[in-house]
């Protein structure tokens, strides 16, 4: 089998896994309560990612490559693994930890938002954003140079499925880390490990709809396989606990907004009070507390 088929092969693997792990922990129908229109953003997104975003991201690159810098292609073919994941790291996950960084500012929210709209952590909502955040993504642009550059075969291939496996339970309603933080024994294994990797502590933490309580950090915790960058960064927030509630405060008070809004913003945007998913929109700053349920 080629380098992309055990790739396809072993993602498809860690998402039936986890996917299992939520249905067996019971978490998955004990805190998982998507609508119909939670739905639709997450097969549309995810669908639209596979299908459209990386496969354009890959062949524009590897068709500019081809005009204009020809002589270059497989050029670093020949590099040891451990240059290719280096590199990696720095061109794929530290811009992708900058990109989410900077999707948190006003200008880029409304690319984002969807990710932090669901109000409940699972692996569907893993690649819940707006259309155009993963298009302009300078990670996956980057990585599509990399590939035209030689940067294939099985390690690009282990590469994307460590990424998946390390996003994927992140998000994961089954928080494999939380029996792991009740070991003694494990203490110190887990303090190196929450710092290098994002966990379902650090992650949740971010996605939590409030700091009030000293858990929630939303404004931080940016990493996707690498907590590292938050920790070089200065944006780290480590409780080894798990915010009570997830979501958008905004969304409490004036109701969901549209998936197609929420994923094909600007071009389609949305005419609710206080919405940022139309021209002039904001980030909705009201009340640090959210409803109560």
């Amino acid at each position: 089998m080629t380098a992309t088929q055990w790739q396809n092969i072993l993602v498809l693997c860690t998402i039936l896994g986890f996917a299992t792990m939520e249905y067996v922990s019971r978490r998955y129908q004990n805190t998982v309560t998507a609508t119909g229109n939670d739905t639709k953003l997450e097969l549309f997104m995810f669908l639209s990612v596979l299908a459209v975003t990386q496969p354009l991201a890959i062949f524009v690159t590897s068709k500019l490559g081809h005009a204009w810098f020809p002589d270059y292609k497989n050029a670093l073919a020949d590099w040891p693994w451990w240059g290719m994941v280096g590199v990696l790291l720095l061109a794929d996950d530290m811009t992708q930890y900058w990109w989410h960084r900077l999707s948190h500012s006003p200008l880029l929210w409304p690319l984002h938002r969807a990710h932090h709209s669901a109000e409940y952590m699972s692996i569907r909502v893993t690649f819940r954003n707006n259309f155009f955040y993963y298009l302009m993504m300078p990670g996956l642009w980057a990585a599509g140079a990399l590939l035209y550059l030689g940067f294939g075969g099985m390690v690009y291939a282990l590469y994307i499925v460590v990424k998946l496996l390390v996003i994927l339970g992140a998000h994961c309603a089954w928080r494999w880390d939380e029996p792991l933080y009740r070991v003694r024994a494990l203490h110190p294994l887990m303090w190196v490990l929450e710092r290098t990797i994002s966990t379902p502590a650090t992650h949740w933490a971010h996605h939590a709809i409030t700091n009030e309580d000293g858990v929630g950090h939303y404004k931080g915790n940016f990493g996707n396989l690498l907590f590292l960058w938050d920790i070089i960064f200065g944006s780290a927030h480590i409780t080894r606990q798990y915010p009570q509630r997830v979501g958008l405060i905004d969304d409490q008070l004036f109701g969901q907004e549209r998936w197609y809004h929420q994923m094909l913003y600007p071009v389609l945007q949305s005419r609710r009070e206080h919405s940022a998913l139309r021209l002039g929109g904001s980030i909705f700053e009201g009340p640090e507390t959210p409803l109560k349920p």
